[in-house]
């Protein structure tokens, strides 16, 4: 066989075949080094509180309504719907999750939460499956309408009741709380020494066993059963297929309109759930205006996870890291964190220049300079940056990752029943 039949004979190369995948070694392996330098960070900057128990439990709590955005996010999407209401969904999910909280407790609360988030859900399916209005118009409106409605609800419902107003509601009994006896305060006398990587350690399994809500416990669940249906199931299979190519799984016997159906329902559930939590959980009361924009959030997350449950509960979970360094000592926190990204950026530099791409590496040396300049040059940063983290680090986080991402091929696509047929 000559050298060009041996060449045409083999299998031509998969488009990102060339890709490593990550294995669990080099994973491990990139969280120990990622842990190393926080402390590193720690040490220099002397913001103590970075990786403290309490620190890490206020992170993790302000995380999980985003991830739960997210999560409904990414079963929309996967079916090939853009859910832009996650937000409106969410704001149905307080207000109802705290007036039947109120009245029935807790858990009644996180049912009627969930309720009224797979309320608003169903009614995007409506619009934009069966109608054809586009997503984003539909998402948009639907946010809008969600804080109408709950405007005009919270007048009948909490106005004139005791602790209740036009704009709160009455105070809501608490879920039971998880802390581990012993290993708990055994943690945070280890975190409270300060010692390099051994007291973040600490302070970072601390703050997963001190004051854990059963419901934080519920939502973390979700992230891997969210994986196994969609991944490991033929429901999932046939779900996914919808988001990817809805003509071609209609030929193939799915019903396109009943998955993505269940699909949006869900989404506006996890996102209700998420809702719920915010007023049962962390504030114990509903607050008008009080999910402030975490619908958005959480879509970014879903979006820097590339569609994937466990990238966007690491999004979930950067993002709430940074909307908790202004809870305790925030001015020296965020100080501190200009330092760890301004290194971050320096280790950028040297891969980009690996890869030989010296147009990248040279602003990521350039934006590394200035943000060692401002470090060093000043003591804490301006409280207006301080409340603006959060949403900062969403837009730097997204296009980071922008070359990286891939959406589901079908998603935001129009699409009307029979054009398999």
């Amino acid at each position: 066989m000559s050298t060009s039949e041996t060449t045409a004979a083999r299998p031509a190369p998969r488009k990102g075949a060339g890709r490593r995948r990550l294995t669990l070694p080099v994973v491990l392996l990139i969280i120990a080094g990622g842990l190393a330098l926080i402390s590193l960070v720690r040490l220099i900057s002397g913001a103590e509180d970075i990786t403290s128990v309490g620190q890490v439990a206020g992170a993790l709590e302000l995380a999980v309504p985003i991830g739960l955005a997210g999560l409904g996010g990414l079963w929309a999407e996967r079916a090939g719907v853009i859910n832009i209401g996650l937000e409106g969904m969410m704001i149905l999910g307080t207000w109802f999750g705290a007036w039947a909280g109120f009245q029935w407790g807790p858990w009644m609360g996180v049912l009627f939460g969930i309720i009224g988030g797979c309320v608003g859900g169903l009614l995007h399916a409506v619009i934009t499956v069966t109608f054809g209005v586009n997503h984003i118009v539909s998402g948009v409106a639907i946010n809008i309408l969600a804080v109408g409605v709950t405007r005009y609800l919270s007048n009948f419902a909490f106005d004139g009741v005791q602790g209740g107003s036009s704009k709160q509601s009455p105070r809501i009994d608490q879920i039971d709380k998880i802390t581990i006896p012993g290993l708990s305060d055994w943690l945070q006398d280890l975190q409270q020494h300060h010692w390099f990587l051994v007291s973040d350690i600490a302070g970072i399994v601390g703050g997963l066993i001190t004051g854990l809500s059963l419901l934080t416990v519920v939502a973390l669940l979700l992230i891997p059963a969210t994986w196994w249906i969609l991944w490991r199931t033929p429901f999932g299979l046939r779900l996914r297929s919808c988001g990817e190519s809805p003509v071609a799984a209609e030929t193939l016997g799915v019903n396109v309109y009943k998955y993505k159906y269940i699909a949006v329902t869900v989404s506006g559930g996890l996102a209700g759930l998420g809702g719920a939590f915010l007023a049962i959980v962390a504030t114990g009361i509903y607050q008008e205006g009080q999910t402030g924009g975490r619908g958005y959030i959480g879509l970014a997350a879903m979006i820097f996870g590339n569609w994937m449950p466990g990238g966007m509960a690491l999004g979930a979970g950067l993002f709430g890291f940074t909307d908790s360094l202004k809870l305790r000592g925030g001015a020296e926190n965020v100080h501190a964190m200009l330092l760890l990204l301004a290194i971050l950026l320096v280790i950028a530099v040297f891969w980009q220049l690996h890869k030989k791409k010296y147009v990248s590496a040279a602003v990521a040396a350039l934006v590394s300079a200035l943000l060692f300049t401002w470090y060093f040059l000043t003591d804490q940063v301006p409280s207006q940056f301080v409340d603006a983290a959060p949403y900062v680090t969403t837009l730097l986080v997204l296009s980071l990752s922008a070359q990286r991402l891939r959406m589901p091929k079908a998603n935001g696509v129009a699409y009307r029943k029979g054009e398999g047929k």
